[in-house]
């Protein structure tokens, strides 16, 4: 029998409102999990106002991890804090600090270009390059050296292929994949992100520019990713946290508030705040 999700404390939310940092609730399931990505204890500030709260998270290898939450909650600052994104904007501050596979993300002396080459990205609108549909694929390749044709071939090859594009495009790499259909050149902008084989693949809300047919597709193809690869993605969207990812991390205002499998999270959630916000009571 399912058992009522129960809340070891019921001002929770109200507390995180209040600015308290709060533990975050995390299932023991992870524990088990070979962490690729390591979140610890990070913050982050825009300006005087304070964004993330101190949050811990361990991303699992080869799995599809999703962050959850209502607009604002930070999801997209913390995915954008992964690959230092956020350093792009004026008076960001930040403490605390990630690892990819043990390596500090924001020590002294971290080569951000390097650090950005072992993931990739796809945001939530797609945009692809003003060039031919293989410059697009190869793009991270040619810019750093690659001339060689016959790898530059069968990069361009393996990453369409992973994107399931290869079918569709295959007789027209030549032309500009600015003319392709919407859902078809987000998966090229998903090709060209797994092209030089990342670590970890961010996705910030890929699919929310789409329509429910390309959408379909995309999350066929972010299923067909996992174990060869590590995704981290946001979604606003429940329905399809729940249909493509493994782990789920539900967030509040700049914090983790429960953590753990997809299926346990949204059958039978540890926290009644998980459960209200899952079912739809606020948010």
């Amino acid at each position: 029998m399912t058992q009522p999700a129960v809340s070891p404390r019921p001002d929770r939310l109200a507390a995180i409102a209040a600015g308290e940092v709060v533990p975050a609730v995390v299932h023991p399931e992870l524990a088990g999990e070979a962490a690729v990505l390591e979140v610890d204890k990070f913050s982050l500030w825009y300006g005087a106002k304070r964004v993330l709260y101190d949050i811990d998270l361990a991303i699992p290898k080869g799995r599809v991890t999703a962050l959850i939450g209502p607009s604002g909650c930070g999801k997209s600052t913390l995915l954008r804090g992964v690959n230092r994104m956020n350093d792009l904007i004026d008076g960001v501050r930040t403490t605390g600090d990630m690892r990819l596979a043990g390596d500090s993300i924001y020590g002294r002396g971290v080569d951000v270009i390097e650090l950005r080459r072992r993931m990739g990205m796809v945001f939530q609108k797609s945009n692809p390059f003003p060039m031919s549909i293989r410059d697009n694929v190869t793009y991270a390749l040619q810019i750093n050296g690659e001339r060689n044709r016959t790898v530059l071939e069968s990069v361009c090859r393996r990453a369409l292929e992973g994107a399931a594009l290869w079918d569709e495009v295959h007789d027209r790499l030549g032309e500009s994949g600015l003319g392709l259909s919407g859902g078809q050149q987000q998966r090229l902008c998903i090709a060209r992100a797994i092209a030089a084989e990342p670590e970890v693949l961010l996705m910030d809300e890929p699919c929310s520019a789409l329509d429910p047919i390309a959408t379909s597709r995309v999350e066929e193809l972010i299923l067909a990713l996992r174990g060869e690869y590590t995704v981290l993605i946001v979604t606003h969207n429940m329905q399809q946290a729940s249909r493509v990812s493994d782990f789920t991390a539900f967030m509040y205002l700049g914090q983790v508030v429960e953590y753990g499998p997809t299926a346990r999270l949204f059958t039978n959630p540890r926290l009644r705040e998980t459960e209200d916000y899952i079912t739809g009571r606020f948010g």
